[in-house]
């Protein structure tokens, strides 16, 4: 069977469309549906269903996907990096959210990168959960750290850490908000005060309402801006309430910077994931990788 077909067939199979694996394999569409057919032929059975948007994989499809990808992850791994003995260098590719990559995952990293001949070369890109299990699919990535765990065949995912959520304000903008009040009446006490947000649809703060008031919120956005780093800094500075992660906020809530605006009985918690592309846990700098985040995130919880 020739591996430039099955080549084809893994990217159009993580890609889920023609046009997205012909865009990521540097060929024209045409050509990525000749090959697929070419190979199909060749296996005497269909391997995607066509769809109206992109295509869904048959039950042989995803049969050879799951013994295909793994063995071709590793042949692209060894044609990046050469045969070279005299050098073990090799580039682990890590995507997510940005807060997290920078002030969790790669600081526990960093010891991977060594000069002992073992070290590794670190990239990390930033973006959305989708975004970052997509890439992970698509073979742009090694490694991705998502909130949601994928549903994609052919990557797998391990519970990495829970992160607990805090609602918090500038000291000042606390004085706003009677206490006696705020223990009465919970949330619509809290609604005088403006929000701090990554996105209009105020994804922290709907979620922390939900969770523990059991309704939806009524504040207004004042300031939207999407990292939670830059959420810290403007509450901090009095801009209005925010729901963050304690890990991010835990050295401003100690200096006094901000404070806790509630203490619910059972804080609002949100799972991170680790995920790969099945298999890919044989190459030796992924498995390092891997299990170094998994030993570090047991103290992060």
């Amino acid at each position: 069977m020739d591996l430039a077909l099955l080549r084809t067939f893994v990217t159009v199979h993580r890609a889920g469309s023609f046009t997205r694996a012909a865009a990521l394999l540097g060929l024209s569409q045409p050509a990525v549906t000749s090959q697929i057919r070419t190979l199909e032929r060749q296996l005497g059975r269909p391997l995607f269903l066509r769809q109206a948007r992109g295509v869904t994989p048959t039950a042989i499809g995803d049969e050879l996907a799951h013994k295909a990808a793994p063995h071709l992850d590793a042949l692209v791994e060894i044609a990046e990096t050469g045969v070279d003995e005299e050098s073990s260098l090799r580039t682990l590719h890590l995507a997510g959210p940005p807060e997290f990559i920078a002030e969790r995952a790669l600081p526990a990293l960093t010891e991977l990168t060594g000069d002992d001949g073992q070290g590794l070369a670190l990239r990390a890109s930033f973006g959305t959960a989708e975004k970052a299990l997509e890439g992970l699919a698509a073979g742009h990535h090694d490694l991705a750290i998502s909130t949601t765990r994928p549903r994609d065949a052919l990557l797998t995912a391990t519970a990495l850490c829970d992160e607990e959520h805090v609602l918090v304000a500038a000291p000042h903008r606390v004085e706003q908000v009677r206490r006696d009040e705020l223990r009465r009446a919970g949330a619509p006490a809290l609604e005088s005060l403006p929000v701090v947000e990554v996105h209009e649809s105020l994804p922290f703060v709907s979620r922390y309402w939900a969770s523990v008031f059991d309704s939806r919120p009524a504040p207004s956005g004042a300031i939207i801006v999407p990292d939670l780093r830059a959420v810290l800094t403007c509450t901090a500075a009095g801009a209005g309430l925010a729901v963050l992660p304690r890990y991010l906020c835990a050295a401003a809530l100690e200096r006094g910077e901000v404070v806790e605006l509630h203490h619910p009985p059972v804080p609002p918690l949100r799972t991170y994931f680790l995920a790969v592309r099945t298999g890919t846990l044989a190459m030796p700098h992924i498995a390092r990788a891997h299990e170094r985040l998994q030993r570090a995130a047991a103290d992060w919880t």
